[in-house]
Parts: structure tokens; C-alpha cells; sequence
């Protein structure tokens, strides 16, 4: 039964919710200006926990939202608010997230995008809750010229924020890079989360041929692109910045169904087992890996016994073909050999440890049999594209 909701829950959620969410406050993102924060401030918007309710909590301005939600509008105008990407890159698809607001919703929604060469000065600090912006304020976006971005989103219907119609999901269409958007909300109302699906675009240009970095992190422009099970925590939660806060910041499955009834290990301790489960990542840029790091902090009972981890070279339409089969077609090579894994513990590998010395674009974590891994680092050095070989 388990297995049938995830596969419904799966078939019915777009594709674009596998990349990363370049505005969460965990990865930089932050609100710079909002017109109005009269009920709950709009730094809500960027939280990583799902949105809570609770039935009893006010505020002396009104009812306390774990979200963003202004006050009912007697004036010209709608409200809006101006946030700065964590991770600037492509956009690719947004969730704007209802949870909980029922009866305050907003009807609707638009949003704009721009890439700016120089972050705003402007800043908002402290609880913002019962407040709205101040005439220097005002003027001091005013600078930006946000009412005549691109539209990424036009305006929108928006439902309201039951358990199932909360998530509203809008594929988008943006082939430059993003620093800033501009939400509107038509004219007022509440939003639980923004959340914005994409990759990260570094400026690779000013990365030393010399410099060792972490060719997979969401910052540098790392994805994941496919995986096995994601029951308890995604994989692209691997990528993220810093150390995990806790289990739920990495990635978790269920616990395998063949496993053997009575455990067995080899002569290195590493547990003999049917079953594996996987994640895919495309690296932000292709390059030669040196070191590898797996980290499964907060993993006390729940870490997988082992690990291996492949890597392959391929070209965009090659990519293309593996996502379509599910990975089933990946011409995967071994970069690192299977490794016992330590409950709770940083690994790192490298040296005569790696089997790969050629520049690679993507890389396949296997686990075994099941559990948890928090983070997942690739150290090398980035090549150019056109020294790869398919």
C-alpha cells in the first residue's frame, strides 16, 4: 500500500522538483524588501521546514502564519516583495506553497526576474511582523525598477491552502541567469513558501586551473538528476551547503524489502546484499575529481553499510537518453570501490583510493543495502567543456 501512495504521489509531481531550491534561506536567500508584513513577515517564505499550524498562536497584531501575509489592502495596488536568490542560476519551475491559509490566501500571483550585476543595498533585519515598508524603503527599491522585470510567472490563480491543493507547482520557462525576483500578490493575501526550483550558474572564468573545489555542490552549479528512493529525504539534499542540521537535511530511503533474513559479510566486514539504491548527480561543471567525501552525520541507526560511487562522461543528448530510461542506460565506470560505512561520520577518500584520473561530467552514489547519507562532496578541478570526450 506504502508503495502504491508513493507511486501516485510521484506520477501526479512535475519533474522540476528534482532540481534545487535556489532561494531557500538554508542555501543564502533572503528577503530584501516587502510592501507590507502586517500578520506574518515575508522571510517566511524562504524557510526550509514544511509550514506548521497552530490553532492558538497570536500575535498582538492578529493570528500568527508560518508564512508571509499582509494585511487586507484599503489602498491602490497589491503587494509585493523583492527576494535575493541564495544560489543565482536557471529557474526551472516554482512551488508556491498555500499551506494552511484557507480562508486568507492570495488569489493570486505573479513573478518577475532580473539578473543583477550589483546586489541592492537594501535589507530588511529583525521581526518584521506588524510592519510595512517605509517611505525610504520605497524609494530606495524604487531604484531597481522591479515593476518592469521579465515576467517568469503571469498572473496566476492561486489554491487556497488544504492538505491537497496547497502545492501550487508552475513549470517555467528561463534560459538566463536569475539573481532577484519580485513576487506580487494580486492584491493581498497570505503564501506559506516560495519555493524555487532550479540550477545554480557559477562564473567559472574566475575558478583557478589550480584551485581544487567541490564540482558537485548546489552552489557550483551541481544537480540530481534521477535516484532510486527518496522515501524520508532527497537526494539533492546531499549537495547542500555546510554540514546537515539534522536527518532531515539528507537523503534517506526506506529500508529495503529483500533484505536476507539472516545477515552475512565478507571478509572485509561489508554486508552481502541483493538490493542497492542510488542517486545521480550531474556535476556543475565537468572536471577531474581528487578526493570524495561522505558524510553521515546524524546517522546514528539508520547509515547505510557501504558505498561505491561510478562516474561516467556524457554529452547533453546523452544525458537526455539516460533520464528518459531511468538510468538503466548509463555507461558507469568505477571511481570509488566499495567502502564500509560509520555510523555518524565525515569519510574521505582519495588518492590510490580513487580509480578514475580522466575528467568526468556525472557521478552515481550506491548504497547498500538502504539508510542515510548527509552530504556528498566531489573535490577536482574543473576542465573546459570542449577538452571532454563522450
Amino acid at each position: 500500500m506504502a508503495e502504491r501512495r508513493a507511486a501516485v504521489q510521484a506520477a501526479a509531481e512535475p519533474d522540476f522538483l528534482q532540481f534545487n531550491n535556489l532561494a531557500c534561506e538554508t542555501a543564502g536567500g533572503k528577503v530584501i524588501f516587502a510592501t507590507d508584513e502586517w500578520f506574518a513577515p515575508a522571510a517566511n517564505l524562504l524557510k526550509r521546514e514544511p509550514p506548521r499550524f497552530i490553532a492558538s498562536a497570536f500575535t498582538e497584531f492578529g493570528k500568527w502564519m508560518d508564512g508571509w501575509e499582509t494585511r487586507r489592502k484599503r489602498t491602490p495596488g497589491h503587494d509585493w516583495c523583492i527576494i535575493q536568490l541564495g544560489v543565482p542560476g536557471l529557474i526551472h519551475g516554482l512551488d508556491v506553497d498555500t499551506s494552511f491559509f484557507t480562508g486568507n490566501h492570495s488569489p493570486c500571483v505573479s513573478v518577475q526576474a532580473a539578473c543583477l550585476d550589483t546586489p541592492p543595498t537594501i535589507s530588511l533585519e529583525g521581526d518584521r511582523t506588524g510592519m510595512a515598508a517605509s517611505d525610504s524603503q520605497l524609494a530606495a527599491v524604487a531604484k531597481l525598477g522591479s515593476e518592469a522585470w521579465p515576467v517568469l510567472l503571469p498572473v496566476t490563480e492561486l489554491q487556497p491552502g488544504y492538505s491537497d491543493c496547497c502545492h501550487n507547482y508552475f513549470s517555467v520557462s528561463c534560459s538566463h541567469r536569475v539573481t532577484h525576483l519580485r513576487v506580487n500578490m494580486h492584491p493581498d493575501g497570505g503564501i506559506a513558501r516560495l519555493r524555487v526550483y532550479g540550477v545554480g550558474r557559477r562564473d567559472w572564468s574566475s575558478v583557478s586551473a589550480h584551485q581544487d573545489v567541490d564540482l558537485l555542490a548546489l552552489t557550483n552549479g551541481g544537480v540530481c538528476q534521477g535516484y532510486s528512493d527518496a522515501h524520508f529525504g532527497h537526494p539533492r539534499n546531499m549537495i547542500g551547503p555546510g554540514r546537515a542540521a539534522n536527518m532531515g537535511d539528507g537523503w534517506e530511503t526506506a529500508r529495503r524489502l529483500d533484505r536476507p533474513r539472516e545477515l552475512e559479510v565478507d571478509g572485509r566486514g561489508i554486508l552481502q546484499v541483493p538490493g542497492y539504491e542510488w542517486a545521480v548527480f550531474r556535476l556543475g561543471r565537468p572536471g577531474t575529481i581528487s578526493s570524495i567525501e561522505v558524510d553521515t552525520n546524524h546517522f546514528k541507526g539508520n547509515y547505510p553499510d557501504s558505498c561505491r560511487i561510478e562516474a561516467c562522461t556524457l554529452t547533453p543528448d546523452q544525458e537526455a537518453q539516460c533520464i528518459r530510461s531511468r538510468w538503466t542506460s548509463g555507461k558507469w565506470r568505477l571511481l570509488l570501490p566499495p567502502q564500509k560505512l560509520r555510523p555518524h561520520h565525515r569519510h574521505r577518500y582519495g588518492g590510490e583510493e580513487l580509480a578514475l584520473s580522466e575528467p568526468v561530467s556525472h557521478i552515481r552514489l550506491v548504497i547498500a543495502p538502504d539508510g542515510g547519507v548527509s552530504r556528498l562532496r566531489a573535490w577536482g578541478r574543473p576542465v573546459s567543456t570542449h577538452h571532454m570526450t563522450s
